[in-house]
C-alpha cells in the first residue's frame, strides 16, 4: 500500500514538473450544506438544508487536471418531527451542528477546460480527494443549544471524536465567463467514518448511566420520544449503527485566475542571442 501511493505520487509531482502550464485561481463558494443520517435517512436537498460557504484554491497543470484545496463552512441538521416515518415522528430527536471542513482533492475535466482560452471554455469535472473536518452536535432543551458529545446520550463510556476524516468527492460543471472569470456548479458527498454527526447510533441507554455522565441536561436529551414512562425504552433502538452518515455541500464557485504561466522549449525563441 505504502509503494503504491509513494509510486503515485512520484508520478503526479512528474507530470507536475513536465506540464507547460501553470495556472492558479482562487474562488469563493456559496450553497447550501446538509446530512443523512439517522434523523434524515434519504432526504437531499430538502427543508433542512441550510447556508453554506468556502474558499477554494485551485492549481491546473493542464486543461484536464487540477488540484485544488478548500476550507469550507456549513450547517446541518436533522428533526424527527419533519419526516413522514410515524416511528420517527415518535421518537422526536432533534438536533443541528457547524461543520468546518478543509480539504485537498483532485479535479479531471472531461473536455479541455482553460479559463481565459475560448476554445475551452466548458466542461463537466468529477473530484475525489481527503478532508479533514470538525462537528459539535447540539440539541435544543428548554429554548438552550446543549453540547450533545459531552453528555454521552447514549450511554458511552468513552465520547466520540468531533475531529475526524472523511473522504469527498463529487461531480460539477465548469465554464468561463469572462477573460479571468470561471464558474463551477458542484455536488459533493463526504463519506465519514462515523455513525455520531447526528449524535444518534445504538440504543436508548439506562437514565441512570447516563445522568452519571450528563447530569439531568443528558437524560432529558437522550429520550425525547412521546412516551409516559422514562424506562420504556431503554435497550430499544435508538439509531442504526451499521451505517455511518454523510454530510454534503452543493452550490457555485466563483473563480478568479491569479496568473498563468507558459514553459517555454529551448529551440522556439528561447535560445540565447
Amino acid at each position: 500500500m505504502k509503494k503504491t501511493v509513494l509510486t503515485s505520487l512520484i508520478v503526479l509531482s512528474s507530470v507536475m514538473g513536465f506540464s507547460q502550464m501553470r495556472i492558479n485561481e482562487l474562488g469563493l463558494f456559496l450553497g447550501g450544506s446538509y446530512y443523512t443520517g439517522d434523523l434524515n435517512p434519504s432526504g437531499h436537498f430538502n427543508s433542512l438544508t441550510r447556508p453554506a460557504a468556502g474558499l477554494i484554491h485551485r492549481f491546473s497543470w493542464s486543461d484536464r487536471w487540477s488540484l485544488r484545496n478548500g476550507f469550507m463552512f456549513g450547517v446541518v441538521a436533522g428533526d424527527d418531527a419533519r419526516s413522514s416515518s410515524f416511528a420517527q415522528q415518535q421518537r422526536n430527536l432533534s438536533f443541528k451542528s457547524q461543520v468546518f471542513e478543509v480539504h485537498s482533492a483532485l479535479e479531471f475535466n472531461f473536455m479541455p477546460y482553460v479559463i481565459g482560452d475560448k476554445k475551452r471554455i466548458f466542461s463537466p469535472y468529477m473530484f475525489l480527494g481527503i478532508s479533514g473536518y470538525h462537528f459539535d452536535p447540539q440539541g435544543l432543551l428548554y429554548n438552550q443549544w446543549l453540547a450533545l458529545q459531552p453528555l454521552h446520550t447514549e450511554g458511552q463510556t468513552k465520547a466520540y471524536m468531533r475531529t475526524q476524516i472523511s473522504v469527498p468527492f463529487g461531480a460539477g460543471i465548469k465554464t468561463m465567463l469572462a477573460k479571468r472569470i470561471g464558474l463551477c456548479l458542484e455536488w459533493g458527498l463526504r463519506k465519514t467514518f462515523t455513525d455520531y454527526l447526528d449524535d444518534v447510533s445504538t440504543v436508548y441507554a439506562n437514565p441512570a448511566d447516563v445522568f452519571s455522565y450528563g447530569g439531568y441536561n443528558g437524560v432529558a436529551l437522550a429520550d425525547r420520544s412521546i412516551s409516559n414512562d422514562p424506562l420504556s425504552n431503554v435497550g430499544r433502538q435508538r439509531g442504526n449503527s451499521r451505517t455511518k452518515d454523510w454530510y454534503a455541500f452543493g452550490g457555485v464557485t466563483l473563480s478568479f485566475k491569479l496568473n498563468e504561466r507558459q514553459k517555454k522549449c529551448a529551440g522556439y525563441g528561447n535560445e540565447k542571442q
